[in-house]
């Protein structure tokens, strides 16, 4: 009897000698850029929809959050889908699916629609990534796969930094609903290639599903994000509900663990958990996803809010970092089978905490050069870390387990992501009360500092009122600084991960070419 992850053999390798590879790629490339754009695009769009929605800055970061984590479910049972059903129907299906759900997000009447709109369109959008990954190893041959990565992980890359810029642009001149149905058109395009030219590979009509695998799982993501994005409304663990969603996580990702390596027929092969490189890759891979959203969830706000930038504006000063990452892309794609692929991921750690670093000091009139620069850097570190991490990851890996590692390598990306946006968003939110309160101490009729400017008078109501909003503005910047320590202090350690990873077998180097 086969298990669950046993199908995932078939779809091992569709062939070398692909027909429309050119075709096919573009196509993947389309999809996991869907899904990739709508992990940030409606980051600027959010504070249009708190208004339209009268919702809390908490409660409209669901929106972030609720696709984040239904995408981080739904993951884990990718390999099992594509060997039961096939890889070709479950691609097309996920993808007119996730266009369908998008749609549905635009026409959204209320906070609780978007919500439950957005976590099918994050449903829809699990396998998209994984499936593209798989699809692009398969179609190329083990020379070409470093460049095929490479022009993948733009994709996964450019979608979360596209995001601001394209969803500035649409809410600026259209209305923050278009930064949903502007993937109508794209969704039908990749759907379309895929159907004309991605090869049928038949699934496995005897192979089973481990429901109880799946279902720990889900309740451990689940509870843990729930806890995530209510603990600061409900002041953590002096609430009974946050306890007991503390404790269903726990429990659910203990009783996974332990599932996976005493079942018959767990959702994952414990096999995967044995190759060192993919294990470390997988730990990389989680404190990258935790910045990869997160920078951009704090970045929007900063320039929006603190320095004023209109909604367009704002993104187009974040376009640059594409500029960063196009061109790190592109080097280690050339590079990542002529030298140590280790050395690129160390440098992008490296690059990134540097651009942290650097935030660290920003204050509302930093100047539009500065922002520039740092966000370069920190797309050129984002692109030195992604595909040299990938290629790493999976050199040791056995191409019967590429479907699985895949979706693996996503729903941790994932985790990361869903957890980096509620713990910096928390943080922040917690640290600006707490400063607010600090320095407000401070605000005395005897701080003759405070005497010397009239306008911050505390006996006029006016004054009071300028006042208040200047401790506020102050608690606000130090809070950020805080943020970006601890994005800091969760990126540098991760450079020890490369000293356990073996470096990938070389294979012939062949140059960027056109795709055949």
């Amino acid at each position: 009897m086969a298990t669950a992850a046993q199908p995932a053999q078939q779809d091992a390798t569709i062939g070398d000698n692909v027909p429309h590879r050119a075709m096919i790629t573009m196509s993947a490339i389309g999809a996991t850029l869907l899904q990739s754009l709508d992990q940030t695009i409606a980051n600027v769009a959010l504070p249009y929809m708190q208004g339209s929605f009268s919702a809390s800055y908490d409660e409209i970061t669901w929106v972030l959050t609720s696709y984040i984590t239904a995408a981080a479910i739904m993951t884990a049972p990718v390999g099992w889908l594509a060997g039961r059903f096939g890889r070709k129907p479950l691609y097309i299906a996920c993808i007119l699916g996730f266009t369908i759900a998008s749609m549905l997000c635009g026409a959204a009447q209320s906070l609780a629609q978007i919500v439950i709109f957005r976590l099918l369109q994050g449903m829809f959008s699990a396998a998209l990534v994984p499936l593209s990954q798989t699809t692009l190893l398969d179609i190329y041959p083990p020379a070409k796969r470093g460049f095929a990565m490479a022009i993948w992980g733009m994709g996964v890359m450019i979608g979360p930094i596209m995001g601001p810029t394209l969803g500035g642009y649409l809410t600026d001149n259209y209305n923050w609903r278009w930064v949903f149905y502007i993937n109508l058109p794209f969704g039908l395009l990749a759907a379309a290639g895929l159907s004309f030219f991605l090869p049928n590979v038949r699934g496995t009509a005897g192979s089973r599903f481990d429901w109880l695998g799946f279902a720990v799982l889900s309740t451990g993501i689940g509870a843990l994000q729930l806890m995530l994005d209510r603990g600061q409304d409900l002041d953590w663990f002096s609430s009974r509900e946050i306890v007991i969603e503390a404790v269903l996580a726990g429990l659910g990702f203990y009783l996974f663990a332990v599932h996976l390596f005493s079942a018959r027929r767990p959702l994952l092969r414990p096999t995967l958990f044995r190759d060192i490189n993919f294990l470390s890759g997988l730990i990389l891979m989680f404190a990258v996803g935790t910045l990869l959203v997160s920078s951009l969830a704090l970045m929007t706000p900063w320039l929006q809010v603190m320095s004023d930038y209109p909604v367009a504006t704002a993104g187009l000063i974040m376009a640059p970092r594409g500029l960063g990452n196009f061109a790190a892309i592109s080097f280690s794609g050339r590079m990542v089978n002529r030298t140590d692929p280790r050395y690129l991921v160390a440098g992008g750690l490296v690059l990134l905490c540097v651009s942290f670093y650097i935030m660290t000091g920003w204050t509302p009139d930093v100047s539009q050069r500065t922002v520039i620069t740092t966000v370069i850097i920190q797309g050129a570190g984002l692109g030195l870390v992604f595909m040299p991490l990938q290629m790493v990851a999976f050199a040791t890996l056995d191409p019967s387990l590429r479907t699985e590692g895949a979706s693996l390598f996503s729903l941790l990306r994932n985790i990361g992501a869903a957890i980096g946006v509620s713990v910096t968003s928390t943080i922040l939110t917690r640290n600006t009360q707490a400063l607010h309160e600090v320095i407000g101490a401070s605000v005395t009729p005897f701080n003759r500092a405070l005497a010397a400017v009239r306008a911050f008078d505390p006996f006029t109501a006016k004054g009071a009122a300028i006042l208040d909003h200047a401790v506020n503005r102050q608690a606000e910047i130090i809070a950020y600084m805080d943020d970006y320590v601890l994005l800091i202090c969760t990126t540098f350690p991760a450079i020890l991960l490369l000293l356990i990873m073996r470096r990938p077998p070389p294979h012939i180097d062949v140059e960027a070419e056109p795709v055949e």
